[in-house]
């Protein structure tokens, strides 16, 4: 037996009627940039996230890069600002900041989360620090009320990169709707998929909406006529009318991971390694089940050999990249520990039962050796 890490095709399985329907429906309409399936993906999405705007990009990178641009254009940001992001998250959060001509300034995480660390936001702020930007890493929320405390305190924005927790909850508030602003990707192997890239951006400012509509419109609002020197960075007809279908089934499709991870939570409990903790007062989404071992490479090895496939988010920490040589000789030991240990387990929607029990002997087996 062989348990993939994803499978993306049992994914989108039990919705292959409805996107074929779906796409048909865009095919006949003619209409395929900025149409009638992306104003409904954009309002329903919106109402999802308990929010007034929602607008669809290209990519989740791009909504992080249009919601900085934005606020650059309205004079709340300027070049040499300073953005406070965790030094453990996906490169994607911290290339936003620099291709914006801001200064990341890498946070460590809680070791127990892996989330931004409150306390250490703090500590990081500086007279140029204007953005807090969390990362709902794996699933889970930040500890939002903590970290809008300190916004508040310092005149800060919060900018949430929610990639990774569609529909996950802080204090039954919908992450997208914690911050200023939020940016989803719906890259395919997320909770929120597409069959393609694809990205939002959600906010109740409708300034901010406003301004990232026209800049992701090649800066134009109005045909031939450019307001700022904007982007083409748009959501396609095709991949709004596929995440229609797949938004009404969301709920559903991340209780079963919330299931998934309970089994793996209770079957691993007295296993040698270090379980994902989750808040009190969150609700993960479980985009990633991560664990932590000591021996990784080893755990990792001895699980592909009993036939379960596993990943690493992520090998490599952001200031360890070759792309920021001039953080290579800075030390973030939180975050360097985290990076050598973490492991993701197989978590999807269609991992059967008889999968996920295969899944908890194999790291049974493989870590009483």
């Amino acid at each position: 037996m062989t348990i993939n890490f994803l499978d993306l095709k049992k994914v989108n399985l039990s919705h292959r009627e409805e996107i074929l329907s779906a796409i048909e429906e865009v095919f006949d309409s003619g209409w395929y940039i900025k149409g009638s399936a992306l104003q409904r993906f954009e309002s329903a999405f919106a109402e999802y996230c308990e929010v007034d705007y929602c607008v669809g990009v290209a990519n989740g990178l791009d909504a992080l890069k249009l919601i900085l641009r934005a606020y650059m254009e309205l004079g709340r940001l300027r070049e040499g600002d300073e953005v406070l992001v965790p030094s453990n998250t996906y490169i994607a959060t911290i290339l936003s900041i620099t291709e914006n001509r801001l200064v990341p300034v890498l946070v460590e995480p809680d070791l127990a989360t892996y989330n931004i660390a409150p306390n250490n936001i703090r500590k990081a702020i500086s007279s140029k620090s204007r953005v807090i930007m969390p990362v709902h890493l794996y699933g889970q929320p930040c500890e939002m009320s903590a970290i809008n405390d300190i916004a508040e305190e310092y005149k800060l924005l919060v900018i949430e990169d929610a990639a990774q927790s569609h529909g996950a909850k802080y204090r039954n508030n919908k992450v997208g709707s914690l911050g200023d602003a939020a940016a989803f990707s719906f890259y395919p192997g997320k909770n929120l998929g597409a069959l393609g890239d694809g990205g939002a951006v959600t906010t109740n400012d409708q300034e901010l909406y406003d301004t990232i509509q026209v800049l992701g419109n090649y800066g134009s609002q109005k045909k031939y006529h450019n307001r700022y020197k904007g982007v083409n960075s748009r959501l396609d007809e095709l991949q709004a009318a596929i995440l229609n279908v797949k938004l009404k089934n969301l709920d559903k499709e991340n209780q079963l991971r919330v299931e998934i991870a309970e089994e793996y939570l209770n079957g691993l409990s007295q296993a040698k390694l270090v379980l994902p903790k989750i808040l009190d007062n969150s609700t993960s989404v479980w985009h990633l089940f991560v664990i932590r071992v000591d021996q990784r490479s080893k755990l990792q090895s001895e699980l592909a050999s009993r036939g379960v496939m596993t990943m690493v988010h992520y090998p490599i920490p952001p200031h360890k990249q070759e792309a920021f040589q001039e953080w290579n000789n800075k030390s973030f030991p939180v975050s360097e520990l985290i990076h050598e240990q973490v492991l993701s387990l197989p978590l999807y929607p269609g991992l059967d039962k008889d999968s996920q029990q295969f899944v908890i002997n194999a790291c049974l087996d493989a870590l009483s050796e």
